[in-house]
Order: structure tokens, then C-alpha cells, then sequence
């Protein structure tokens, strides 16, 4: 079996809300290390089935070995954007019993010394989640125009020296293409000033292009808005996030679907609601857990019930 290793945040209380039944039809948007996965197939078996949905080809291998044994299972090697377009290609119209995505990047992603998505590593600009993407965070540092980069760090990563950092940038790279993460965390310390803090510089830049690079919370929220459609009545959406802008997605969209407010091309604003929230305000990881993975210490989980179909 590969290194490939990805802790399963709240694990427990993510796939217990899924409320398992044997018979029925689940998915995995974020199959990743394979851990929410196999909890679901055990709980689920022999009957229920449960299709799970990658981009990086390293998961897909570490979880189709790890995972081997379950006959009742359907690895799939795309993006979770594309989870109503599977279905649909397969006669699949309802997901009977309910979906889970952990949309955290996996601990192999974020600290590969090869692919970019670290600070702490000197590779080349990368942070592709799908390999064979053409798109990188080299196009981005050395294609976008200052504005636009100003925009993705403040927006994306909440950097309050946005504009200093997308400065900088464009000076050097008038010199030489900036081509690795040492370089453009150089870039940033001469942008900013010294100040105390608990992360590290480079952090918020380095997930804002990675967001960009993505297409993360596009990729969330159109998501979100195909697959509760695709609920079966009582089946259960259940997502855990990893910053602010990912949860704030998530929280907006179910508020609205249970609440009946819903935007959709030829369908009128007020409409029943959609959803039922299991969980008023999001569930947070234990102290156990964190002491255990402290990444989880910044997840939320948020879980809901489609109703009225």
C-alpha cells in the first residue's frame, strides 16, 4: 500500500449523521485517504452501495488497495463537480441515502515536497489537486495582473498585504519568472513587515492561490446546489470545511434551502423548503481530536435533511 495518508476529521460524527442504512445508495465526494469511505461501506453493507469520487490519482490508488475487499463499491477518478454528471451517465436519479465531502486538502497534497501547496518545501508552483490539469500556481504568479492577484489574496486569503505582496510580485518577475514556492515566500517576507504572529507569512498566499488554482469555492457551491437536488426525501448531506469562506458557503446555501429561498432558473423564490438542518450551528471537532490532528482543530461540520420531495 502507498504513503498516501489523509486524517478523516471527525470522522465519527460526519458518517453517524449519514444515519447508514444497508440497501441504500451513498456518496463520497472527497474519498481522499478512503477513511469516511470505509466507514461508510462497513455500515452498509451488504446491500447499500456507495460511490466515492477523486481527482488525484495518488488517492485513487492508496484507497482502491486499501478498499479492495468491498465488492459494493464504485471508485471513481473525477472531480466531485461532475457527481450529477456520473449519475446521470449511470440512470442514477436519487441518492437514497446521503452524501458526505470532507473538503479539506489532503495531508500527502499539502505536504508533497513535489507539488507545490507548501511553504515549508522548495519545489516548483504548482498546487494542482488534479495532476493533469494544465492550469498552476505558476500561471497565476506569472500571468495575472496586479489587481488581480490583489483581489485573490484579499478575497481568498484575507491578506491584509495584499497589495504590497501583488507589488513585489510584479517587480520580480519583470526581472525572472518566479518558478518556485522559496521564491515567492522570499517575495512575500520582503513585502511584509515583521509582526508577531502564530502562522507563518506566506500562509493566507499560499491558500488563496491555491483556492484560485482550483477553482475551490466556485467548485463548492455549484456543487452543493446539483447534488441537493439529487436528495431522496430523509437522505442527508453532511460537509466538513476548513476556513471561514468554505463554511460560510455551506451555511448560506442550506439557510436558504431550508428556508424556502431558493434561486433556480424558471422556478419562482419562494418555494417550500428543501432542507431540514440537522445541526443549527456547525459541529467542531473534540479536544481528543485535535490534540490527535491539530489541522482539526479549524474544521466545521454541518449536516442537513432533504425534505419535501
Amino acid at each position: 500500500m502507498s504513503g498516501f495518508y489523509h486524517y478523516p476529521v471527525m470522522l465519527k460524527e460526519a458518517v453517524d449523521a449519514l444515519n447508514c442504512q444497508n440497501g441504500k445508495l451513498y456518496i463520497d465526494g472527497t474519498l481522499g485517504g478512503g477513511g469516511y469511505s470505509e466507514l461508510i461501506l462497513q455500515r452498509i453493507s451488504p446491500d447499500g452501495h456507495l460511490i466515492s469520487f477523486d481527482v488525484d490519482i495518488d488517492a485513487i490508488n492508496h484507497s482502491s488497495e486499501k478498499l479492495k475487499d468491498y465488492k459494493n463499491l464504485t471508485i471513481v477518478n473525477d472531480s466531485y463537480t461532475n457527481i450529477k454528471k456520473y449519475l446521470d451517465k449511470n440512470n442514477i436519479s436519487e441518492i437514497t441515502g446521503g452524501i458526505v465531502f470532507d473538503f479539506g486538502a489532503s495531508t500527502p497534497q499539502l505536504t508533497s515536497k513535489e507539488r507545490g501547496f507548501s511553504f515549508l518545501n522548495d519545489s516548483k508552483l504548482d498546487m494542482r489537486f488534479n495532476q493533469s490539469a494544465d492550469f498552476s500556481a505558476y500561471d497565476v504568479i506569472n500571468d495575472y495582473k496586479e489587481e488581480e492577484l490583489v483581489r485573490i489574496f484579499s478575497e481568498y486569503g484575507e491578506e491584509r498585504f495584499s497589495k504590497r505582496i501583488a507589488k513585489k510580485i510584479i517587480e520580480k518577475r519583470k526581472i525572472k519568472k518566479i518558478e518556485t514556492t522559496k521564491e515567492l515566500v522570499n517575495i512575500v517576507f520582503e513585502a511584509t513587515p515583521r509582526i508577531k504572529s502564530k502562522i507563518h507569512p506566506a500562509t493566507r498566499v499560499f491558500q488563496a492561490i491555491r483556492i484560485e488554482v482550483n477553482h475551490e469555492l466556485d467548485n463548492i457551491k455549484n456543487t452543493l446546489n446539483e447534488v441537493l437536488t439529487l436528495l431522496s426525501n430523509d437522505a442527508i448531506i453532511s460537509v466538513v470545511t476548513f476556513h471561514s469562506l468554505e463554511d460560510r458557503i455551506v451555511k448560506n446555501i442550506f439557510r436558504d434551502y431550508s428556508r424556502g429561498c431558493i434561486k433556480m432558473e424558471g422556478v419562482s423564490d419562494n418555494q417550500e423548503p428543501m432542507l431540514e438542518l440537522v445541526v443549527k450551528k456547525p459541529l467542531t471537532a473534540t479536544e481528543e481530536e485535535v490534540k490527535e490532528n491539530p489541522p482539526s482543530r479549524s474544521a466545521k461540520l454541518r449536516i442537513a435533511r432533504r425534505i419535501n420531495k
